[in-house]
């Protein structure tokens, strides 16, 4: 049987301790963890884990549960907009034909967590009618829990009250993405601007999502490229860089959070050159990495941050 994969995001990129206790946790049943970024700015951790079925859903409640103990929402101040401590929980099918497996790892989890540690869960994506976290997200806990009082929104588990210290919880299932931040240098106005000129849902480039955030003395574009058949990576970053251009801003380095597909890079050195991308194994290849690095604006690319190193 094939791995599923989840890539839960906690609100908390500060405290390494509690980062890695929280990510032991989600590990604890047995799936294993890939990739832990953190961002202290974002003030959030995102983790990658892959496993079966049973261990996902026991180390995904473990995980919720740590988080809810060890963040207070009440103190948290970061860039990035969340509405719980365990913010999101994706459930992700690596194979086209896992998505019912993920979907009832995901409502499992969901129930689970609403009944054993009482949190209200949301669902979203494939289990949500398509809507994504930014639709919870708008205007934080308060608002959500607003929404949930007027009767706009009701949780699909657990109670209709926010946990005051750890919120709700956002459960989903979608298809592999890449979570993929640009620096800008210029002004605040002008990425507002460029995300809103890149982004699906302003008439930008397909399944792109763009937010401009203000992170310090600079400017970051934080996108997800939520379906890579539709827009490759590097497009993305071309569309953003002539974009820029044409607001006076400038674009510095690329990051990735999380782990990226080796289609991705193939497709990337394939734009920058390299006939033969991929190794017999499917793997890039070093000249792959480095031409994809370039293109993309990453001041590296290893192949520990391919996903499929880690399943090969």
């Amino acid at each position: 049987m094939a791995v599923l994969e989840s890539v839960p995001n906690v609100s908390e990129g500060r405290d390494p301790a509690v980062v890695v206790a929280i990510a032991d946790a989600f590990g604890s049943a047995g799936s294993r963890v890939l990739d832990i970024h953190v961002d202290a700015d974002h003030h959030r951790a995102v983790v990658t884990l892959v496993g079966d079925d049973r261990s996902l859903e026991d180390g995904l409640v473990a995980g919720i549960d740590e988080a809810r103990r060890r963040i207070d929402l009440r103190r948290h101040v970061g860039a990035h907009p969340r509405v719980g401590a365990a913010d999101v929980v994706p459930l992700v099918p690596l194979e086209r034909g896992d998505l019912v497996r993920a979907a009832t790892v995901a409502n499992t989890v969901g129930r689970r967590v609403g009944e054993e540690l009482g949190l209200p869960v949301f669902l979203y994506g494939a289990l949500g009618d398509g809507r994504r976290p930014a639709f919870y997200r708008r205007g934080g806990p308060e608002t959500l829990q607003a929404r949930i009082d007027d009767g706009e929104l009701v949780p699909a588990y657990g109670p209709r009250r926010l946990d005051a210290r750890a919120g709700a919880v956002l459960v989903g299932v979608r298809a592999p993405l890449l979570a993929f931040n640009l620096e800008l240098r210029g002004s605040m106005e002008a990425a507002v601007a460029l995300a809103a000129s890149v982004r699906e849902s302003s008439g930008g480039l397909p399944g792109v999502q763009a937010l401009a955030l203000e992170l310090g003395g600079g400017v970051q574009l934080s996108t997800n490229v939520v379906d890579l058949e539709a827009t490759a990576p590097h497009v993305l970053v071309e569309r953003v860089v002539k974009e820029a251009v044409a607001r006076g801003l400038a674009v510095g380095h690329g990051e990735l959070v999380g782990l990226i597909p080796a289609a991705s890079v193939a497709q990337a050195a394939a734009a920058a050159g390299v006939e033969e991308p991929l190794d017999p194994a499917g793997l890039p290849t070093p000249a792959a990495l480095e031409a994809a690095a370039r293109v993309l604006r990453l001041e590296r690319l290893d192949a520990d941050r391919v996903l499929e190193w880690h399943l090969r």
